[in-house]
């Protein structure tokens, strides 16, 4: 149980640093605090996904006192706020992709790189995390819930 949740905790930390690099993007593609031909606008699927910190404090309030429900609400939301959007963003920007793989043109650019191939990465890497911790949460969630059923047939 100490070692998933320390797992869970390192992952959780990585998901925070993606996701302040998206709250950037966004701050910065709204605020215009770099012209958009440095950082471009922020893709559709990306707002949804700065909902995706919810699943990552439940997650870290569940740890205290191996609280089950708020793990399972975690889990939960880790799918609706994390995985779908990422799917989404995947969906969206495939289009893109497409133009710059079999034409060599980008029209976004994150600081000189195509923002599509940027992005793309980012979703990579999101993805990993959430799929990792939501297999971690599982593991713990059994590991807690079978504790429970044997504190209670005592």
């Amino acid at each position: 149980s100490v070692t998933l949740k320390s797992e869970i905790k390192k992952l959780i930390y990585t998901h925070v640093g993606i996701w302040l690099l998206l709250l950037a993007q966004v701050c910065v593609g709204h605020l215009k605090l770099l012209p958009h031909d440095q950082v471009a606008m922020p893709y559709q699927w990306e707002y949804p996904y700065l909902l995706s910190i919810l699943p990552s404090l439940l997650g870290l309030l569940s740890f205290p006192r191996n609280n089950i429900s708020y793990l399972v609400l975690s889990m939960i939301s880790t799918g609706l706020f994390s995985v779908a959007p990422l799917i989404y963003g995947a969906m969206e920007m495939f289009p893109m992709a497409q133009q710059l793989y079999r034409h060599g043109k980008a029209y976004r650019f994150i600081f000189g790189f195509s923002a599509v191939s940027v992005m793309y990465l980012v979703v990579v890497a999101a993805a990993q995390v959430h799929g990792w911790q939501l297999y971690y949460s599982k593991k713990l969630l059994d590991s807690w819930f079978t504790s429970t059923q044997e504190k209670k047939k005592k």
